[in-house]
């Protein structure tokens, strides 16, 4: 299937693994980490990269078997702390999103809320160069554009410093 895609003319592809996380770290590294591997190998390369998506609330405890999958980057949700669980434990080469809670914050928050916690992530993890602002997964339907427009303006206003 992703093959499929890269002979399109993909650059890449998001590859969810929300269930993984959910798994102990023995049975993610037993079930998910070398099948993940095995697709990551077979069509990532200079021209096409894999991004690996989990968005479990055990992502601390099974960042090895995770990060032996080879993605070029990783997504995570905001049930884990970014700059405390996932990016010390990361190789510094390799760029890991995340994680704005894209149901409490963005779809149900306010534009004040979506801006403080954007800063908030922003001030904790962008001094970590593989760092990319993103929402931890994806943004559910009747989101309003306003707080989806608050989180860039956060980010904005976080870079225009």
């Amino acid at each position: 299937y992703i093959k499929a895609y890269k002979a399109t003319g993909c650059n890449g592809v998001v590859m969810a693994e929300p269930l993984a996380g959910m798994l102990s770290p023995n049975l993610c590294a037993e079930f998910s980490a070398p099948y993940v591997k095995e697709i990551v190998d077979a069509v990532q390369d200079e021209e096409f990269i894999v991004v690996y998506h989990n968005c479990g609330n055990n992502i601390n405890l099974m960042t090895d078997s995770i990060f032996s999958c080879g993605a070029m980057a990783y997504h995570f949700g905001n049930a884990v702390d970014m700059e405390k669980d996932i990016i010390p434990n990361i190789p510094a080469d390799t760029v890991v999103m995340g994680n704005i809670d894209p149901a409490g914050t963005l779809r149900l928050g306010t534009t004040e809320k979506v801006r403080e916690e954007t800063l908030a992530l922003l001030e904790r993890c962008s001094k970590y160069p593989n760092f990319v602002l993103s929402t931890g997964c994806d943004v559910p339907p009747m989101t309003p554009w306003e707080n989806i427009d608050a989180f860039f303006a956060a980010s904005d206003e976080y870079y225009g410093k």
